[in-house]
């Protein structure tokens, strides 16, 4: 059935829910990295057992380890409807938006201006006003103190002639709300300006049709999103092949190069395409066919619809509570399963609370330092932040509420 997440099916996809040590453990701290799927980990040693020498030689194993470099690059692009070439990997999402950050830095001319949130992680608005001290004009697009929103109609009044780029979040990583990433690209490029998208929080609830979102940039992480710790860059050609080669001189006219001068880790790269397998054999089993993308737009959807439907009730828990700030939306609908909240002691401590209870969460400032101090909220205790995604149980969260009432 289509309309519903076989979550049994979906468990059975993750060796972690049948490891030992793992028993009776709630993980609650998916937005800090997911549990690894089973086709991921099984291509991951095969690749070091059968394919660890250097790719694209003329020898067998050599060819084998090229070809699934290749596969994992050409089947995530055609999950998120972009070309092959228009999908890199690199080290992390941080190192990828610093690169991307020096390419800009050398294209764009004197009194040209970027705009970047403060709801963002620091991954992708750090590098991006480093900026000014190179006598670009950085603006910054501001949250609402009280609910942390970013309100487009904020944006517009930035936008001008001069602003080459607009750097926000899918969601935050603390705030939760999923942003609207058509409408605001929509006013970006009407202004004239590129668009990059930080999907790092949003992607582990569900691939994105980057294709149809519109964004020039879309970054996300592979260790978020079930796979091996890279991270994922699409990069649309247009603008690809204007931004200043950042790899090899001699790899320049390679779009899926020019922005990775780290040498590649082959075998994580070639195990990415466990990821794809593993959304793969979900739609199968749900009876979901079609195009690639066709597929991950009715993944996103599933996965989604059973996010929302665990993710309200914790909120209703948490929002009525006098020692407890819930930041960000208190309907599920608008954001994502990640719930910061900020309470009269350090969130790191009754994060330690819970775990005596089986349940794993985080507490601290999450490198959201410039959302939380936005808000008012001290990054030093910092929030306790619960996470899930489409892999969580009805029983998990039962587990985490009843922790809840313990510890708070």
């Amino acid at each position: 059935m289509v309309g519903q997440l076989d979550v049994d099916f979906v468990r059975a996809q993750f060796p972690a829910f049948a490891e030992p040590s793992l028993r009776g453990q709630a993980f609650f701290e998916n937005a800090g990295g997911s549990y690894t799927c089973a086709p991921v980990i099984a291509r991951l040693e095969r690749y070091y057992r059968q394919r660890k020498v250097q790719p694209y030689a003329p020898y067998a194993a050599s060819q084998m380890a090229g070809e699934e470099m290749d596969e994992a690059r050409v089947r995530l692009s055609a999950m998120m409807g972009v070309a092959p070439d228009e999908l890199s990997f690199g080290p992390s999402t941080t190192q990828n938006t610093y690169v991307l950050a020096r390419a800009f830095a050398q294209w764009m001319q004197p009194g040209e201006a970027i705009i970047v949130t403060n709801q963002d992680h620091e991954a992708n608005t750090g590098p991006w006003r480093r900026l000014a001290d190179e006598g670009f004009e950085v603006r910054e697009w501001k949250i609402d103190p009280e609910t942390g929103h970013l309100n487009p109609e904020d944006l517009e009044a930035l936008l001008d002639d001069k602003v080459r780029l607009v750097c926000f979040p899918h969601c935050s990583n603390v705030v939760g709300e999923v942003n609207p990433v058509v409408e605001i690209t929509a006013l970006a490029h009407a202004a004239g300006a590129f668009v990059c998208v930080d999907g790092v929080s949003y992607a582990p609830h569900g691939f994105v049709n980057v294709g149809l979102l519109g964004p020039d940039i879309y970054l996300f992480s592979a260790y978020k999103t079930y796979g091996p710790h890279q991270g994922i860059m699409v990069m649309r050609r247009d603008l690809g092949m204007q931004l200043p080669n950042q790899g090899h001189f001699f790899n320049a006219g390679s779009l899926y190069k020019r922005f990775t001068p780290a040498g590649p880790d082959h075998a994580q790269i070639a195990a990415s395409a466990g990821m794809a397998d593993y959304m793969d054999a979900l739609a199968a089993h749900h009876g979901i066919t079609g195009t690639a993308t066709d597929r991950t737009s009715a993944l996103h959807d599933l996965m989604r619809s059973h996010e929302v439907a665990l993710l309200q009730p914790v909120l209703d828990y948490v929002k009525d509570r006098n020692s407890v700030r819930l930041l960000g939306p208190t309907s599920a609908e608008s954001r994502a399963p990640t719930v910061a909240l900020a309470l009269n002691r350090p969130g790191e401590d009754v994060a330690g609370e819970l775990a005596g209870h089986g349940v794993m969460a985080g507490g601290g400032d999450f490198y959201a330092v410039r959302a939380l101090q936005a808000m008012g909220v001290d990054p030093e205790p910092g929030v306790l932040r619960l996470s899930f995604v489409h892999y969580t149980s009805r029983a998990e969260v039962d587990q985490l509420l009843n922790a809840l009432d313990a510890c708070l």
